[in-house]
């Protein structure tokens, strides 16, 4: 089984990620945002960078429990994470900003909102 301990860890690292993508949020008005400047095209590689890193974290954790922890958490779409993650990393020619935007604006705070309620729910199963 998956030592708690680390799914703690890899769970604040997720939020971390998500925190570090939610603090440009302000900045980005538009998925235009991403392709009018370098600055912009530097952001959106960074994000894209962070979205590899929860993607990935996730994928590990559903391969060491088995599948079975992140089903506990059905309102998420993990599935589609790990998919982001894999054409990111993959097929970076294939990134839609609109999408990325999209996750920004939409997705994100509900996902860290969840992995907090994960975070809190190990607390009490410790």
């Amino acid at each position: 089984m998956f030592k708690s301990s680390y799914l703690v860890s890899a769970l604040s690292k997720i939020e971390e990620a998500i925190d570090l993508i939610l603090l440009q949020r302000p900045s980005i008005v538009s998925a235009d945002y991403f392709t009018s400047t370098q600055q912009g095209m530097f952001v959106l590689g960074g994000i894209c960078m962070q979205l590899v890193y929860i993607g990935e974290t996730v994928k590990v954790i559903d391969k060491k429990t088995g599948g079975e922890y992140l089903n506990r958490y059905p309102e998420v779409p993990w599935v589609e994470i790990m998919g982001l993650r894999n054409l990111l990393a993959h097929e970076y020619h294939k990134v839609d900003e609109e999408e990325i935007f999209s996750i920004i604006q939409s997705d994100l705070d509900d996902l860290r909102a969840t992995v907090q309620r994960m975070k809190k729910d190990m607390d009490v199963s410790l």
